[in-house]
């Protein structure tokens, strides 16, 4: 029971996804809240919601992955691939 509680990943490494989608949906709403109050289109500022959404979240997904792993991330990859060497 404790090998299985080792695999399983930390709170934050399960929510570090929705704090992406999160920061994207922040700035999707902040732009659509000045193109709604400055054109009086709701429409318009949906599609500009929508589209600032998806850009940022592809960016944002772009910068983490551009991020280098410190000493103890890399500690851990390496026992993780030490332990799925073993096979099923």
């Amino acid at each position: 029971m404790t090998a299985q509680n080792s695999n399983r990943p930390s709170r934050r490494d399960r929510l570090r996804p929705f704090e992406y989608v999160v920061m994207a949906a922040v700035v999707a709403a902040f732009i659509a809240f000045v193109v709604v109050f400055s054109t009086r289109e709701v429409t318009l500022a949906l599609v500009f919601g929508g589209i600032t959404f998806i850009v940022s979240l592809v960016v944002i997904a772009m910068l983490a992955l551009a991020v280098k792993p410190d000493d103890a991330e890399k500690i851990d990859l390496t026992e993780q691939d030490h332990q799925s060497d073993g096979g099923h």
